[in-house]
């Protein structure tokens, strides 16, 4: 079904039926407050609900409205940042612990799906690509290093033969085939969070932009029509937090993406570009990915920019990438093409903030938002009811501030990804 109040893409036009919520009205109380109904704000609603934390979530526009609803559907491991590099920055323990809660952020998310039965197509298989045959080398180090140091083996470096026997390409390279990662219909899994939560006893409300609150004692959250009186705040609104908390906004850098649907394709040409129906993503920094839907649509993500509009004409902003790699797919139709945007941090890992004692956010997940803010808001849930350390170890891990701040921040961004792009054209 299509859903309404929402940007059209493929996902609102497959979504689930949908719940709809009132905007707040009046004065509501909650022992937490959360500003943002993402994959952060769902996950930490439902996990303080199961611990009898009474909730109020609050969302702008619709739930999973923002990039939540919107993005590439990859559930993957890791972190932006190596593990040797973790080490340097927080020290083994913490890097070990970061390490092992990514494999944990995945396993999240199938937990949820399982136990909530939530219908999102989820599928398995994340195979990242080298788009250049100077980055295998790279690639087969950092599987060997995760076999071999972490202890891990659910990851395998592929080879360039078996890369492109896998996505019938001769464009791609060797690649990391991570056998426990997933893909999955983003729209879906936010909306079956919401039914969970709901269920929980969450009380959700749709429209209701935050304008301002206070914290300490006695704080209030506003918004135009209402106010909710509350013990904690969770700040979940990522690439749409703006300039309600100045005090973060210059950690993260909004940022749009975009992404293209085909019409259904044929089983024979969905296995020729796709054999093992995994999710795909290259090695180049602005990177492409892309995928097969429950339907055998080719979802190929391509492209960002860094203002605040998008193409005029997405769909043939994205095509260009996709027919660098497929041009045999020039004559196929183009249904759906829409964009979004994320949050990055300056290195990349996401950024986790106790900013005042009743006030949290977790927001800058750089791409990997599905696992990372799943599991993001059960960390948040954790450190409220009293078991902080491991929201706190994702805390310590330094989050240097744009230089400029939010006023100079995409500048600097926009000619540093001018250099990037440049690479990844001719070098």
């Amino acid at each position: 079904m299509a859903l309404t109040g929402y940007e059209t893409s493929y996902y609102t036009e497959s979504a689930n039926a949908k719940a709809d919520y009132a905007s707040l009205q009046g004065e509501e109380t909650a022992d937490v407050c959360i500003i943002g109904a993402g994959f952060t704000g769902l996950s930490a609603a439902l996990h303080l609900a199961e611990k009898g934390y009474s909730v109020v979530l609050l969302e702008s526009e619709k739930i999973g409205w923002g990039a939540s609803g919107r993005n590439g559907g990859q559930v993957a491991p890791g972190h932006n940042m190596s593990h040797q590099d973790l080490i340097g920055k927080v020290g083994q323990q913490s890097a070990d612990l970061l390490w092992d809660m990514s494999l944990e952020s995945v396993d999240l998310v199938k937990q949820l799906i399982v136990k909530h039965q939530i219908q999102c197509d989820l599928k398995q298989g994340i195979l990242h690509v080298a788009a250049k045959t100077s980055h295998v080398e790279d690639m087969q180090e950092t599987v060997a290093y995760k076999q071999e140091v972490l202890g891990y083996d659910k990851i395998e470096f592929l080879p360039d033969d078996e890369v492109q026997a896998m996505l019938g390409t001769e464009r791609y390279f060797g690649g990391e085939y991570w056998k426990e990662g997933a893909h999955l219909h983003p729209l879906n899994y936010a909306l079956g969070l919401a039914d969970a939560a709901v269920k929980a006893g969450v009380r959700i409300f749709e429209n209701s932009r935050v304008t301002e609150y206070s914290t300490g004692a006695g704080s209030i959250v506003r918004t135009s029509d209402g106010a909710v009186k509350t013990k904690y705040i969770l700040l979940a609104c990522n690439g749409y937090l703006g300039k309600l908390e100045p005090r973060v906004a210059g950690k993260i850098m909004p940022i749009n993406n975009f992404i293209l649907a085909t019409e259904p394709l044929s089983e024979a040409l969905c296995r020729k570009i796709n054999r093992d129906d995994v999710a795909v993503a290259d090695s180049k920094f602005v990177i492409n990915y892309f995928k097969l839907s429950g339907d055998n649509r080719l979802l190929w993500g391509g492209g960002e920019n860094y203002s605040s509009q998008f193409p005029a004409d997405i769909p043939n902003f994205v095509r260009k990438y996709m027919l660098e790699f497929y041009p045999e797919l020039k004559d196929v139709n183009i249904d759906y093409g829409w964009g979004g945007t994320l949050a990055i941090t300056l290195n990349r890992m996401p950024h986790f903030d106790r900013v005042q004692d009743n006030l949290f956010v977790a927001h800058g997940y750089s791409g990997h938002g599905v696992a990372l803010a799943t599991l993001g808001g059960k960390l948040m849930a954790e450190a409220i009811s009293g078991t902080a350390e491991r929201f706190d170890t994702f805390a310590k891990v330094p989050t240097p501030t744009f230089p400029g701040g939010t006023l100079l921040r995409y500048p600097g961004l926009v000619a540093g990804m001018l250099y990037y792009s440049l690479r990844d054209r001719f070098f």
